[in-house]
C-alpha cells in the first residue's frame, strides 16, 4: 500500500469494552468513538490489534449485546472508504464472522505481513508469541478447538455469556493483569519474537498490543517494535505518517 500525502495509518490495542463492567466501559467507549472521528478525515488505513471487547462469543444467531457506538462508528468509517482490519485477541479469539459480514472488516487470527511505503510491518495481536507464557499457550488450544466451542454454544446465550464474561476478568491468565510493568528485553516474550523473527526476515516495524503497556524498542538500527499499550490507563495508539512510526498518547489524557 502506498500512502497518499497527508495520510497516516492508525493501530491501536486492548480497549477491553466490558471490563470490569459494561457501565464502567461506556466512558471509554465514547473517548474511543470521539478518536476514531477525530482521524476519520486523514486515516488511510486503521488497525485494530485485538480485545476492543473484554469478552466476544458469537453463537450461530446471537452476539453478546452492547457497545453499538463503537460498532457503527467502524461500520461508518468503513462505508466511508477507510480500510480496517481486526486481529483478533485472547479476550476476542471467538470472533468468527461476523466483523467480515457485517461490517466488512477482514479479521485476522495470526499475525500478518504488510508493506507500506516500502516499509515492512509485521502485525498482529501478540497473545501466546515469543517463548513462556506456557500456561496461556495450553489454555488457548483448548478454547480455540472446534469441539470446545461446538459444546460451549450449547449453553443458552443467557448463561454462556455472563459465565465467560465473569472468568474473562477474573482470570489472570486471560486477564493479564499481572503484566502492568516493563520485565526487561531478556523477559519481554514480544521482545524476543521479534529478534528471533529477525534472524530470518528483515521487518522495519513490528506492531503488537496484549501487554498494555505502551512500548518502543530499538532493535536493531533499522528495526523498531511498539506496542500499542492500552484504552484502560494509557490511552496511547501507534501512528504510521508514511515515513515514520511513532507511539502516541491522547492529549487530554
Amino acid at each position: 500500500m502506498t500512502i497518499p500525502e497527508g495520510k497516516k495509518i492508525y493501530f491501536s490495542s486492548d480497549n477491553h469494552l466490558g471490563a470490569p463492567t459494561k457501565e464502567a466501559s461506556k466512558p471509554r467507549e465514547a473517548i474511543f468513538v470521539k478518536w476514531l472521528e477525530e482521524i476519520k478525515e486523514d486515516a488511510a488505513a486503521i488497525f485494530l490489534l485485538g480485545d476492543l471487547f473484554d469478552f466476544w462469543f458469537e453463537y450461530k444467531h446471537a452476539v453478546p449485546k452492547g457497545f453499538v457506538r463503537v460498532m457503527g462508528k467502524l461500520a461508518e468509517l468503513k462505508d466511508h472508504g477507510i480500510p480496517i482490519y481486526f486481529f483478533v485477541g485472547n479476550h476476542d479469539l471467538w470472533m468468527e464472522n461476523y466483523f467480515e459480514e457485517e461490517l466488512n472488516i477482514p479479521t485476522y487470527r495470526r499475525p500478518q505481513e504488510f508493506e507500506f511505503n516500502g516499509k515492512n510491518f509485521l502485525i498482529g495481536h501478540g497473545d501466546g508469541l515469543g517463548p513462556g507464557d506456557y500456561g496461556y499457550k495450553r489454555m488457548k488450544k483448548v478454547f480455540t478447538n472446534p469441539f470446545a466451542k461446538w459444546l460451549y454454544r450449547w449453553l443458552h446465550p443467557d448463561i454462556g455469556i455472563p459465565l465467560a464474561q465473569y472468568f474473562s476478568v477474573k482470570n489472570k491468565l486471560i486477564s493479564g493483569d499481572e503484566d502492568a510493568q516493563f520485565l526487561g528485553e531478556d523477559n519481554e516474550w514480544l521482545i524476543q519474537y521479534c529478534k528471533r523473527k529477525l534472524e530470518t526476515k528483515h521487518y522495519d516495524y513490528f506492531l503488537f498490543g496484549h501487554r498494555h503497556l505502551p512500548m518502543e524498542v530499538k532493535l536493531k538500527e533499522d528495526s523498531k517494535y511498539i506496542n500499542t499499550g492500552d484504552w484502560i490507563t494509557h490511552y496511547t495508539y501507534a501512528e504510521f505518517d508514511g515515513n515514520d512510526l511513532q507511539l502516541k498518547k491522547l492529549k487530554d489524557k
